[in-house]
């Protein structure tokens, strides 16, 4: 069983929500998230295999596989239930578990995502890139893709630093995972009530991204003014207070 490093914090009877992180980041993402949420809900942070402090076991990876990950994890933790907040690769990690797992899947949210991430050549050409070269060769242009302009660069540092710690292989391996990964056409399978959220100024997953799968899935769309790929660090109050209105609702949104 692959070890996933994770993170609990809320009161132990609280709803559970779990965050889950881009490619090339760690727990740390959510750490404004789950300050704000922790009063209420039960908020469970994890890194995907091969990314952060988790195991990093040999390829191949899959979007089944990193969502199993998941469901092992749940079942380990003993919880039956959970609200799902994923970004990037987190939110196709989303996508997937409310697939296979929709009994388990409350509620829904899905940021600055997709339900195909480009052509399957790209992730592939960047996998082999990074097995070659290591991380070092990536960092600048990620870097340009997460973050508008305006955000200092002490935080710029913060993410770098981060994106540099990530294993070769796991980062190859979930790069891998994405390539093999289509959702288009089940996007109408997911049923639990469902917020996308986009970055106004995200390069990496456009705006017709979110329109894409907002309209599949029959979900409402949030776009924050002000946000490249990791909206949730470059817009905190926003996104916090778009999720909190989801996860509070009594009438899905």
């Amino acid at each position: 069983m692959t070890r996933l490093r994770h993170r609990l914090d809320g009161p132990d009877d609280a709803p559970v929500v779990v965050f889950s992180n881009a490619i090339g980041t760690s727990l740390e993402l959510w750490d404004e998230q789950a300050e704000a949420l922790a009063s209420r809900f039960r908020v469970l942070r994890y890194d995907h295999r091969g990314q952060g402090g988790s195991d990093v076991p040999r390829g191949p990876y899959s979007l089944p596989l990193l969502a199993a990950d998941l469901t092992s994890l749940l079942d380990e933790l003993g919880i039956a239930q959970v609200s799902f907040v994923g970004l990037s690769l987190g939110g196709a990690v989303g996508m997937q578990f409310a697939s296979a797992n929709p009994a388990r899947l409350d509620r829904l949210v899905l940021a600055c995502t997709s339900a195909r991430f480009g052509s399957p050549e790209s992730w592939l050409e960047r996998a082999a890139l990074v097995r070659r070269g290591g991380i070092a060769p990536l960092v600048e242009p990620v870097l340009a893709r997460w973050f508008t302009s305006d955000v200092p660069a002490e935080a710029v540092a913060r993410y770098r630093a981060m994106l540099e710690a990530t294993p070769v292989e796991g980062y190859a391996g979930c790069c891998e995972a994405l390539a093999g990964w289509d959702f288009r056409a089940r996007l109408g399978g997911i049923h639990a009530p469902t917020l996308v959220l986009a970055g106004a100024e995200d390069p990496a997953t456009p705006l017709e991204h979110a329109e894409e799968i907002a309209e599949g899935a029959a979900a409402r769309l949030v776009v924050l003014e002000g946000a490249s790929h990791l909206a949730n660090v470059e817009q905190p109050a926003a996104f916090t207070a778009a999720v909190l209105e989801l996860l509070t609702s009594e009438v899905a949104v």
